[in-house]
């Protein structure tokens, strides 16, 4: 009697799910999504859709290139208040040397990649964690924002942006709407689904992908089988700025006019989303589509607390519990998934 070779059965379809770290997230997306349809009427609606779906896009722009620096292992505390830096040059350049806006975002994501790769490398060079790299420079760009925002203006906020020349057609690209069904659109929306298929098809189709999820699980043995780690690393930092220069130029060209302390506080809210979406805190493993789908729990759960006309300070409670339910999940999907692949 012949055994089949077990490397030559297909996989059931509950081993092929349990696998993919995003599926828990999936699941509490679909429970928060049934409660809110449930207890109020617009959230199901075209416009409620179109609110939280705008609430959860630039979150999730920056959650998913969060995500893919903890697979590789590494944390990014200054991707929060980036957003705000890449927007005060593009404003500061545009409304007061009277640069074209275009040329103004240009530098600011010189700047943006700038800082990553500087990030990266310190890392890298030093040793330090990126907990207490990125932590500083959080606090220098705070910093810098302030101080050079009021030396220029004399107040911390800059505006005027819909008068300078090229405004119109970079808002068209970054700050227009996408009319559906009656409904406009954020294509903050349209941004932010096709940086999810990049950075999924990154993960899953390249060896670039490879690498990220070969640095996080192990630096050393993945430098001893030839990974570059050092560019690797180095690049996913540049990923983070990359992202956050979007998103603060999609602020800034939306609503015309930034605040020199900004996005201060964000990047936690990007950790969360990752980790809700399936990263681990301890690198080499998760998913770029279950961070966007965290991010789209968080757009859905705090717009659904407003429609609902609850008090906002229950967002923080719900954010809690996510958290650790998330984590909890998490792992034990981890452990039936290594269980799966042995």
């Amino acid at each position: 009697m012949t055994t089949l070779d077990e490397r030559l059965v297909k996989p059931r379809l509950m081993d092929r799910l349990v696998v993919r770290p995003e599926i828990g997230a999936l699941l509490g997306a679909a429970v928060v999504f049934l409660f809110f349809s449930l207890v109020t009427e617009k959230f199901f609606s075209a416009s409620g859709a179109a609110t939280w779906l705008d609430d959860a896009a630039t979150l999730g722009i920056m959650a998913v290139a969060v995500s893919l620096l903890m697979i590789g292992g590494e944390f990014d505390l200054s991707a929060g208040v980036m957003t705000a830096s890449t927007s005060l040059v593009t404003a500061i350049l545009a409304t007061q040397a009277g640069w074209n806006v275009w040329l103004a975002l240009l530098v600011s994501l010189v700047f943006a990649l700038v800082v990553g790769a500087f990030n990266g490398w310190l890392v890298m060079k030093t040793g330090l964690p990126s907990f207490i790299v990125t932590l500083g420079t959080f606090l220098a760009l705070q910093g810098l924002n302030l101080g050079v925002t009021r030396l220029v203006t004399g107040t911390v906020q800059v505006s005027g942006m819909r008068s300078t020349d090229g405004y119109a057609s970079a808002g068209f690209v970054f700050a227009s709407t996408v009319n559906i069904g009656g409904t406009p659109f954020q294509i903050s929306i349209v941004w932010w689904i096709g940086v999810t298929a990049v950075a999924a098809w990154l993960l899953s189709r390249t060896k670039f992908g490879n690498w990220i999820f070969a640095v996080g699980g192990s630096a050393a043995s993945s430098r001893a089988v030839g990974v570059p780690v050092v560019r690797t690393k180095i690049l996913l930092f540049m990923g983070t700025a990359l992202a956050a220069w979007l998103v603060g130029s999609i602020n800034i060209l939306r609503f015309a006019s930034v605040q020199a302390n900004q996005g201060i506080g964000l990047e936690f809210q990007y950790i969360i989303a990752a980790v809700i979406g399936g990263c681990l805190l301890t690198g080499g493993y998760g998913s770029a589509v279950g961070a966007a789908i965290g991010a789209l729990i968080f757009g859905m759960a705090r717009q659904g607390i407003v429609f609902a006309g609850w008090d906002s300070d229950w967002f923080m409670l719900f954010l809690g519990i996510m958290l650790l339910a998330a984590v909890l999940v998490n792992n034990a999907f981890r452990r039936r998934a290594e269980r799966v692949r042995r």
